[in-house]
């Protein structure tokens, strides 16, 4: 393997962005362009937060690992998710997550 055929990154040295309510986004990776980019995140959850607003997936799919926590909201305004559930959620769907507990996701976008 050559050093470019691979990424390595400890969360801690990720570029971050809180995006409101104390959630911050650890961005893990990217490739390709801004909008169609393929990304990789970690997005921590304080205690009783909940995402700002809805997140929409465009222009492709989302698919999300549940590493730590207890969160609502990952598929309908019902849903519970604990750690170690994976979700894929088809372009055009949408979220709004939410967390009594705290925790973090890992959220990879395949087609940006």
């Amino acid at each position: 393997m050559t050093p470019d055929s691979y990424v390595e990154i400890h969360f801690s040295e990720a570029e971050r962005t809180e995006v409101g309510h104390g959630i911050v986004v650890h961005r893990l990776y990217r490739s390709g362009p801004e909008h169609t980019a393929r990304r990789a995140l970690l997005v921590r959850f304080p205690a009783g937060s909940r995402w700002p607003g809805v997140d929409v997936h465009e222009p492709g799919p989302e698919e999300v690992f549940v590493a730590s926590g207890v969160f609502h909201g990952l598929t309908d305004e019902d849903s519970v998710h604990v750690p170690g559930t994976f979700l894929h959620l088809d372009a055009g769907t949408s979220h709004a997550p939410s967390t009594e507990t705290g925790g973090d996701l890992f959220v990879y976008y395949p087609e940006g």
